[in-house]
């Protein structure tokens, strides 16, 4: 005690604040008593040094079988939780979604690439309850039957690119989902694939994925002190920043030309007209409503898209399924004409395909964003803390084999008898009996679903009337079989380009694409491309 009474009280008092400080720093990255299970933690890093470079998927899926239902990382200051089983997202995040639908703080992906605007990563509150509200008048399934003739005329230009660039299938189905969004959304077409908008969603939002799941960015996340170093420590703020003009640029844009055509009265029907009148009552800024806007855009380009080139992935790999979707077809409907969705109760077997693309290949392949909760909640024995980040592990689901036996097989007749919509599969009670977790889950779940379902049928549908799908040959003859398990990168992804053979089967099929698509022109304006009146009956329709 002498000793100590000689010692300066600062020094003591800063010693004690350094041990505390130490303490406190390695626990940092440690996993507490009554979280869920989990691999070995490492101090301050936690499970940082094991998260896979890429195909995380695969890791997570590994660390289900070891752990079980629920397990959980510690990624240095930050929780996640790994919901692996179609019973615990239900019980979680459908069942108690009043506190599981958060997200947690993305400085990264919603502070810098999105200006805090972004819906997709918005914390649970007012203004992602409003944007919420105004995308289902666009999108529940009352509007969603409404967009059908909307949904048809892009088809028919699809298969007619088809028919004629058959080499650029990603593009023709890129600008179909893209088009049919668009107008939806903004009241005009993407008529051609070349659109510079279009190309910019489409290389915008890979960019942004990639970089939201990856590197540097998701370490500043992790540690929220690293975003006060200076920035040529970081480049990846630098990159964010610079992703988040152009996008802005082009959401905002788009909004703002729909706005402006609103006031001058040559607006068509869309989302637009009911995001202005709600600007008019609430104030929000035209920033905020190009965010809002945007989202829609992207989410019914990009993973729509990546199903229907997941499907075409599927046919050169699974002839047996092609020939036996062919079958059904012809007997139903014959070589006269195309399917449309006054045949989709006929077509059981195609609505079964659509059902086994999307639990095949999950494009949202692990939930996409975690929901986050927002208090001390109990599960299974373990705690789950206040601001943990949840995922819906959405590949290990769909590919648990008690779920689907043989689960990386394509084999649509595990649906063959689930005649359940994609919305009402999601929403009953037993979880087992839903088809697919691809969507999501709870408050949270995507909201397209049913516009989705209409868009997949109909372009699987009619792709398989008008075309057969082969794979490319060798010099040798031999068959050049793309891999299934290589995937692009992000919390969205789809197969990795490969080649393909589409032919169209018979000349009186292809001679028919190329009569619907010179009828359906008729509708359009010469030279833009547009409608030249909106169909009666589509929702938003009141001007």
């Amino acid at each position: 005690m002498g000793f100590l009474a000689n010692i300066p009280l600062t020094i003591v008092v800063g010693g004690i604040l350094l041990v505390a400080g130490l303490i406190r720093l390695l626990r940092v990255g440690r996993r507490p008593a009554g979280y869920p299970p989990g691999p070995p933690t490492f101090p301050i890093i936690g499970n940082l040094h094991q998260m896979p470079k890429r195909d995380a998927h695969l890791q997570f899926q590994k660390w289900a079988q070891e752990y079980g239902p629920v397990y959980s990382l510690i990624l240095g200051t930050k929780t996640l939780v790994v919901l692996n089983t179609d019973q615990a997202v239900k019980d979680l995040l459908d069942k108690r979604s009043g506190i599981y639908s958060d997200r947690q703080d993305m400085y990264i992906g919603q502070e810098l690439c999105s200006g805090g605007m972004r819906v997709l990563m918005m914390k649970y509150g007012p203004t992602w309850r409003m944007a919420r509200k105004l995308t289902h008048n666009l999108l529940n399934v009352s509007a969603a039957k409404s967009y059908v003739p909307y949904q048809m005329l892009e088809n028919k230009q699809m298969l007619y690119e088809i028919l004629h660039t058959p080499d650029n299938v990603l593009d023709a189905i890129r600008r179909y989902s893209n088009s049919l969004t668009t107008a939806m959304t903004f009241g005009w077409r993407t008529h051609s694939h070349s659109d510079p908008a279009l190309q910019q969603l489409f290389s915008g939002f890979e960019a942004f994925a990639v970089l939201n799941q990856t590197g540097t960015a998701a370490l500043i996340d992790f540690y929220p002190f690293l975003r006060y170093l200076p920035e040529f420590l970081l480049p990846a703020q630098k990159k964010a920043r610079e992703l988040h003009r152009k996008e802005k640029d082009l959401y905002v844009g788009h909004w703002k030309r729909a706005k402006a055509s609103i006031k001058d009265g040559t607006a068509k029907p869309c989302f637009c007209v009911d995001l202005a009148r709600s600007q008019d009552a609430e104030g929000f800024s035209d920033d905020q409503a190009g965010y809002i806007s945007g989202t829609v855009l992207e989410a019914g380009s990009d993973t729509t898209s990546s199903t229907l080139y997941a499907f075409v992935q599927a046919m050169v790999l699974y002839p047996d399924v092609q020939r036996k979707a062919q079958e059904q077809i012809d007997k139903v409907i014959g070589p006269t004409r195309p399917p449309t969705m006054g045949d989709e109760h006929d077509l059981q077997y195609i609505r079964a395909i659509v059902k086994e693309t999307l639990r095949w290949m999950p494009t949202t392949i692990m939930g996409a964003v975690p929901h986050a909760v927002t208090k001390d909640d109990e599960y299974m024995g373990f705690l789950i803390p206040k601001g943990a980040g949840v995922v819906n592990n959405a590949y290990t689901i769909n590919m648990d084999p008690k779920r689907a036996p043989n689960p990386r097989q394509f084999n649509p007749e595990r649906y063959i008898n689930d005649t359940a919509s994609l919305g009402e599969s999601a929403a009953q009670n037993d979880a087992s009996k839903r088809d697919q977790f691809t969507f999501g889950a709870g408050r949270r779940i995507c909201p397209g679903i049913h516009v989705a379902e209409r868009s997949l049928f109909l372009a699987i549908s009619r792709m398989l009337w008008a075309f057969d799908i082969k794979p490319k040959l060798d010099k040798y003859g031999k068959a050049i079989l793309p891999d299934p398990e290589k995937l692009t990168q992000g919390f969205v992804c789809m197969p990795v380009e490969f080649e393909c053979e589409i032919t169209p089967r018979g000349k009186d099929r292809a001679e028919q694409v190329e009569k619907e698509w010179e009828e359906a022109k008729r509708l359009l304006e010469p030279g833009s491309g547009q409608w030249r009146e909106i169909p009666e009956g589509m929702a938003l329709s009141s001007l």
